[in-house]
């Protein structure tokens, strides 16, 4: 079974960093897409950052401030963020997606951001 599983999750105060990462049970060169999304409290789930098709793909407010990387050896997807603010505040779940040899797409259990003004 595929699993990805999301570790680097906390607390912090406004302005600080945080980096997570998301590590696969299988080579991630297997996905065409991996990425990050997370989901505040009352809101809907949303995009943060993704690799997909070649490139990378950010939310419009996360441009500067967050970096999505990979390390293929380790099978790993990180997300670097820095300058947090308290509305990063959210549940951060990796994604992944594959099509060959069939669909598949798998989530994490998520992993907790905490921001404090």
């Amino acid at each position: 079974q595929v699993q990805v599983v999301e570790s680097g999750g906390g607390q912090v105060q406004a302005g600080g960093s945080l980096k997570l990462s998301c590590a696969a049970s299988i080579s991630i060169s297997n996905f065409y897409a991996m990425g990050w999304y997370r989901q505040a409290p009352g809101k809907r789930r949303e995009l943060v950052a993704t690799f997909q098709g070649g490139g990378t793909k950010y939310a419009d407010s996360m441009k500067g401030r967050f970096t999505i990387s990979r390390d293929n050896a380790k099978n790993t997807v990180y997300l670097q963020m820095n300058s947090l603010k308290p509305e990063d505040t959210a549940v951060y779940y990796c994604n992944a997606k594959a099509d060959y040899p069939k669909y598949l797409e798998v989530w994490g259990q998520g992993t907790q951001v905490t921001v404090s003004s």
